[in-house]
């Protein structure tokens, strides 16, 4: 199906409220990725469907395409030259979509499913890596059925991100595990996460010296590979709020669910299950700004090439497991226009 929807959303750029993707999933949204050539947003759901939809000049959205995977789609991301979309999900394959051609095919296959798909530009050409529940990740090369090779980890995979050459993947019980992918085959280095909880979300800097790390309790760590830089190592709450005016000290706390950093300015998102978002300087150690746009969770976030559109996904998380996924839901995709305020760094403190 190459044309889900001709609708177009209405909403003028010029208002400074955020505009809403017209034509949304059904479905939870689970990942959502810019082309890095284009303004097209790549949208995978639990509906087992990806949609492709074309981001005009005012904020106006048109869907464009859509295909099916068998199995909700956890994960997707473009390639370098924005000419196919490649995701994976609980069907266990990692499918690539020609968007010249409008065809589907499977590349990946794992035993259980797939939580993360990335593509990775190397100086010898681009590869697709995944992230399994089958507690394996693998490297592919697209024009072959089998992996190139295959690398055992301690456990499930919940996350994984690549900033060549970077690439960190978290698991269950905490584990981290950092990759030089100059030699993808084993661990550059292996640490337990600084945070007590469950391992939500990894992303990578876009310097490729360090990487963020979200949990299921609010809170975020900033890690650099390189010890000489650990004494900027640091961690902070986000996502909380007080139970009641009255007792500051008894937080609610709030799944951080997905961390993107600006492909510009180089500070980040950071959204949670509490339906708030919040832009962040980590080298000023503040934050920017914090804006609550949702009463429902947030749970993907990405921004566009230039760093001028940040999208956000406002849908039911899984944080409360199938008891959580009551009617009415509210499930729609945001589009939001940075200001240089929000998203620029700070100057350092004298």
């Amino acid at each position: 199906m190459s044309f889900f929807n001709t609708a177009t959303s209405t909403t003028a750029a010029t208002s400074d409220k955020d505009i809403e993707v017209a034509d949304p999933p059904p479905d939870s949204v689970s990942s959502i990725a810019f082309s890095p050539q284009a303004d097209y947003l790549a949208v995978g759901s639990w509906d087992n469907n990806v949609r492709i939809y074309e981001v005009g000049a005012n904020g106006q959205t048109q869907g464009k395409a859509m295909y099916s995977h068998q199995g909700p789609v956890l994960s997707l991301c473009w390639n370098k030259e924005g000419s196919r979309v490649i995701s994976a999900g609980a069907d266990s394959a990692g499918r690539m979509y020609d968007v010249q051609t409008g065809q589907a095919t499977q590349i990946a296959k794992h035993d259980a499913p797939i939580r993360v798909i990335k593509y990775v530009e190397t100086p010898s050409g681009g590869i697709v890596v995944t992230g399994s529940w089958d507690k394996t990740i693998k490297y592919w090369d697209v024009r072959s059925q089998n992996p190139v090779s295959s690398v055992t980890l301690p456990e499930r995979c919940y996350s994984l991100d690549v900033s060549y050459p970077l690439m960190v993947v978290g698991t269950a019980e905490r584990h981290i595990q950092i990759f030089n992918l100059t030699s993808p085959t084993s661990p550059y280095k292996t640490m337990t996460s600084p945070l007590k909880w469950q391992t939500r979300v990894v992303s990578c800097f876009p310097s490729a010296n360090g990487f963020a790390i979200g949990t299921i309790e609010g809170r975020v760590a900033i890690q650099y590979v390189d010890d000489k830089d650990a004494s900027n190592n640091f961690s902070f709450k986000c996502h909380r709020k007080d139970s009641s005016p009255t007792t500051k000290d008894q937080s609610v706390v709030f799944a951080v669910n997905d961390i993107s950093f600006h492909p510009i300015h180089g500070t980040f998102s950071t959204c949670g299950s509490d339906g708030t978002v919040n832009f962040w300087d980590k080298d000023a150690r503040t934050r920017l700004k914090a804006f609550d746009p949702s009463p429902g969770p947030i749970a993907a976030t990405a921004f566009n090439r230039n760093g001028n559109i940040f999208a956000y996904a406002v849908s039911y998380d899984w944080s409360k497991g199938h008891s959580g996924m009551t009617p009415g839901h509210p499930n729609k995709i945001m589009l939001h226009a940075c200001k240089e305020e929000e998203v620029k760094k700070r100057p350092p403190k004298r």
